[in-house]
């Protein structure tokens, strides 16, 4: 069996090698709409030309169909301007509304600044405002455009870092069907995907019709050498879990750990032996490294013209997406939940004394399996005029979006059944295990042994299906976003100028949103092991103007063959925090015919969210330093932190309690008590202010060289951004803020750990990123070997810092370069992509390229240098990662009967990430946005 499942892998292993040396070609081009004016995203002015004074990066439905990725966002996620995934599939303890989906982020400033548009038009977005990639299927593009620049004056809230625009496909006559198998190098996470889209156009009109099903398989993180251990490769046996799936008794009297002799008696303390590093627990061993993922999609648009001026267009939408997620069983401690095993319980090996101990319920590993059903309509009327000798185009229209989620959980405990379970209970004659006793029976509870270790039965043994089935109750939690936009353009010629003409761009959009998401009730009570959350319930509304002009200066002079000047502005009016008016100021010039200049400045603004007004309270264990912490926190270094930490009652030696109730071994440890966050009704809009200047140079010497070079900023204030556990504490303890005091509880019982802290939404601080993008293209047709397309994209980030609130003693951070568990800020990405075509053969080749990070140094022996990392912290060991390179291959052929086939591997040189303990938007110690090894796949396409 395990030879077959890589059958696949060596043949097209084998045909990579036999094909890399062939000679190769170019694909048949899909059908597109012939329009003689085209709005181009990031303005609503209609032009005969797609060159723009705004930096874009387009992706042709030819440019796709080069690369081995099935889904839109993997698509997007390798363009170099890209940050890490929001929430990665390798992220296996993410949790909230969000899981599951595919988000894009630009500039690394958060997916909820990115604005993603489906022809022009707003997707859905959830609670929290994260528009969902996966719910587009990839056969139904026809081009990606993104723009790389704020768009609020153009478009509205959202657009602080870019805009993706998904152009689908229109006016397609005929048929074509696409089938797509691969897998990795290792014979698992096997991917399929097949669809087909079928239309017919005429002089009148066009109808399209296509569906698609994608199914991705798990990767166990077993299976891979990087992700089998908690610290990884080059440290297995660190990292472990106390909280074992052997079982852990705490002597009542002591407090010392014991675990339980295979195979004997639980209720006798003589099987016991004390506590050791080999009783402890491997949680990745059950956890998976990429979540399964399956989609279903059926679109569909219509276009019909009523006459040469007067069209009507629809769209529809429909995709059903379920993913899932496995992490290990849960690591329950009785002291936690107040359900100690009893005294009277026929397991207990102290007669009469409740005792306290800690079993992972590794027999009923964790899963998340998170479902959303998208419905999208567009409709709407466009035409065009002439009034006074001047061409005129208008559209009206109706988008209408619908999610609608569950997210099912297994593998959390229900509580008041584990405290019957652990209650009294004793053995009757024939062996089996009862609740109560011998004269009071307890109908319908069964008991449960937490000290036997797992893979061994007998009475009270979690491997009894019964007993499971008892003990654990699924959780089903739902939600729903609906949107709803009406919206009216005009744009055309205003004024013939002695440079050309004057084009202007007006509009009104009404749009509202409405979220709900609804915790299980389970989940509400707080009776579940589970997170508790409440119920999030909310919407606003708002109605927007735009006003766009586009002003030629000079044309055909000398060193000034083109020069104009485009000004956007825009009025929000919201029914939340109010309103707010954005502008828009962009500047072309063309000295000469194959040089040109460009510059814009731009405002824009986020709104908040349903989910940051109206969000329920949730139970949350978020990673946090404590200032009073003598090893890691400031108390270890400033007197001040350490006098009032004194202050507060908290001990000498105080040491930081990590998940485990084990000492944290480093900084931002996960807590070992759940916090609370929650929302907040009064955050106001955050604005922006964004730059860019570049210049485009295309020789006419050079026939097919274009060199594009351009400089960014972005500058965000009054941050919406959630509160962290870390902010709270430092206010407290560095920045004397009494309010800040106010918002945690320490208990002295527990030797003054935090275990109570409520965090919400607030307007804080500032983020503000620059850097470069640099663009190379050349294209050389025609030759005697084939057609050539070299592209070579490279984005150097200057930097990235934030500063978290608005004291002015506040130190700003740094994120350039650095690895942190959100993710990692590269200072370089580079693509590089070469296609060549020849007759009926093709090969591709792309190189994705990553430069080097730093990270918090755990390992003496692998740390580069000191470094003063965060206000948050004294100084820092740091550890140095190297840069990483991917390299991608592809061959194909045009085969005679109007096929292509294709083949091809992602990675093909199977290279590996460095380990990086800081878990990158991960769950392991590996970046989640690298590859996970060597992935080949085969690809059909039949058109008829």
């Amino acid at each position: 069996m395990k030879q077959k499942t890589h059958m696949l892998r060596d043949a097209i292993t084998f045909a990579l090698i036999a094909g890399a040396g062939s000679t190769g070609v170019a694909f048949a081009q899909s059908a597109t709409t012939d329009l003689d004016r085209v709005q181009v995203t990031g303005s609503r002015i209609r032009q005969a030309t797609l060159e723009t004074a705004q930096p874009i990066v387009m992706m042709t439905r030819d440019d796709i169909q080069k690369q081995g990725f099935t889904s839109v966002s993997d698509i997007i996620q390798n363009l170099t301007a890209t940050g890490s995934p929001a929430i990665s599939r390798a992220d296996a303890l993410a949790s909230g509304e969000e899981v599951g989906g595919q988000y894009v982020d630009l500039r690394n400033l958060g997916p909820e600044r990115t604005l993603v548009l489906i022809d022009g038009k707003r997707m859905g977005i959830t609670s929290g405002g994260y528009s969902d990639l996966a719910s587009i299927p990839s056969s139904v593009v026809e081009r990606i455009e993104v723009l790389t620049d704020g768009a609020s004056a153009v478009y509205g809230s959202d657009a602080i870092a870019g805009v993706v625009n998904i152009i689908t496909r229109k006016n397609f006559d005929g048929l074509e069907a696409n089938a797509y198998l691969g897998q990795y190098g290792e014979g698992d996470g096997q991917k399929q995907s097949f669809d087909f889209v079928i239309g017919t156009a005429s002089d009148r009109g066009s109808i399209t019709l296509g569906a698609e099903y994608t199914k991705e398989n798990e990767v166990k993180a077993k299976d891979r050498e990087f992700s089998a251990y908690p610290q990884g490769r080059y440290h297995p046996a660190e990292g472990w879990s106390a909280i074992s799936e052997k079982g852990i008794l705490i002597d009542p009297n002591t407090g010392d750990y014991y675990s339980l002799n295979p195979g004997t008696d639980s209720a006798d303390l003589a099987n016991y032996h004390p506590f050791t590093s080999a009783d402890r627990s491997n949680a990745s061993q059950q956890m998976w490294l990429q979540s399964r993922l399956e989609r279903r999609s059926v679109f569909a648009n219509a276009s019909f013209d009523f006459s040469d001026n007067l069209r009507f267009v629809a769209d529809a939408l429909y995709t059903h997406r379920e993913s899932t997620s496995q992490i290990a069983g849960y690591p329950y401690r009785s002291e936690a939940y107040g359900t100690l095993l009893s005294g009277d319980s026929a397991f207990n090996p102290f007669p009469g004394q409740d005792v306290d101990f800690m079993r992972r319920g590794w027999e009923v590993p964790r899963q998340t399996t998170s479902e959303l059903t998208t419905y999208r309509f567009s409709g709407g009327l466009e035409g065009t005029f002439t009034f006074l000798d001047r061409d005129w185009d208008w559209d009206a229209g109706y988008v209408y979006n619908q999610n609608k989620g569950t997210v099912t959980g297994s593998g959390n405990f229900f509580t008041p059944n584990v405290a019957n379970a652990l209650g009294p209970s004793f053995i009757d004659a024939d062996g089996v295990a009862k609740c109560g006793s011998a004269g009071a029976v307890i109908d319908g509870c069964i008991p449960w042994n937490p000290l036997l270790p797992y893979g061994f039965t007998g009475p009270g043994s979690l491997s009894n299906p019964e007993l499971q089935r008892y003990l654990f109750l699924n959780s089903h939690d739902t939600s729903k976003t609906t949107t709803h936009i009406y919206s009216a353009n005009l744009s055309g010629r205003l004024v013939t100028l002695p440079a050309g003409d004057l084009m202007v761009a007006a509009g009104y959009e009404h749009r509202k949103e409405d979220a709900e998401y609804n915790p299980d009730a389970l989940k509400q009570s707080g009776l579940s092991t589970d997170l508790a959350g409440g119920p999030t319930k909310g919407g606003y509304s708002l109605d927007e103007f735009y006003l766009e002009f586009k002003i030629p200066i000079l044309a055909d002079m000398a060193f000034a063959k083109e020069l104009s000047l485009d000004i956007a502005g825009r009025y929000s009016d919201y029914d939340t925090f109010g309103d707010t008016v954005n502008s828009k100021f962009s500047l072309t010039w063309r000295p000469i015919e194959d040089l040109l200049f460009r510059g814009t400045y731009a405002t824009g603004f986020r709104a908040p969210t349903v989910g940051v007004l109206y969000g329920g309270d949730s139970e949350t264990f978020d990673s946090y330093t404590d200032p009073c912490d003598t090893l890691f926190g400031q108390a270890a270094s400033n007197p001040a932190v350490a006098a009032r930490c004194a202050a507060a009652g908290v001990p000498a030696g105080f040491r930081q309690e990590a998940a485990g109730g084990v000492p944290a071994e480093g900084r931002e440890e996960a807590s070992n008590y759940p916090f609370t966050a929650g929302s907040n009704p009064d955050v106001q809009a955050e604005t922006s202010k964004s730059w860019n200047f570049g210049v485009v140079y295309s020789p006419r010497a050079i026939n097919g060289l274009d060199i594009s070079l351009d400089w960014w900023k972005i500058k965000i204030d009054d941050v919406i951004r959630a509160e962290t556990f870390t902010d709270i504490l430092y206010g407290c303890y560095v920045l004397s803020n009494s309010a800040d005091c106010g918002k945690f509880t320490r208990d002295p019982a527990r030797g003054y750990q935090v275990t109570e802290a409520y965090r919400a939404y607030t307007n804080a601080g500032y983020q503000k990123t620059a850097g470069y993008d640099l663009g190379i293209n050349y294209r050389i047709l025609d030759t005697a070997i084939g057609d050539f397309n070299v592209s070579w994209k490279t984005t150097y980030v200057d930097y990235l810092e934030s500063k978290r609130n608005n004291q002015s003693d506040t130190i700003v951070e740094q994120y350039t370069g650095w690895a942190t568990p959100a993710g990692i800020s590269f200072r370089v990405r580079s693509n590089l992509n070469v296609d060549w075509n020849y007759g009926d053969f093709g090969v591709s080749y792309g190189l994705r390229y990553y430069s080097g990070a730093k990270e918090q140094c755990y390992y003496a022996g692998e740390c580069t240098r000191d470094y003063y990392s965060s206000p948050y912290t004294g100084p820092v060991a740091l550890r140095d990662v190297g840069s990483n390179t991917f390299h991608d291959l592809q061959v194909r052929w045009n085969a005679p009967w109007n096929a292509t086939i294709s083949m091809g591997a992602n990675n093909v040189f199977d290279h590996q990430g460095a380990q990086m303990y800081m878990q990158p938007g991960s769950s392991y110690p590996y970046y989640g946005g690298f590859d996970i090894g060597r992935f080949v796949y085969m690809k059909y396409q039949q058109r008829f």
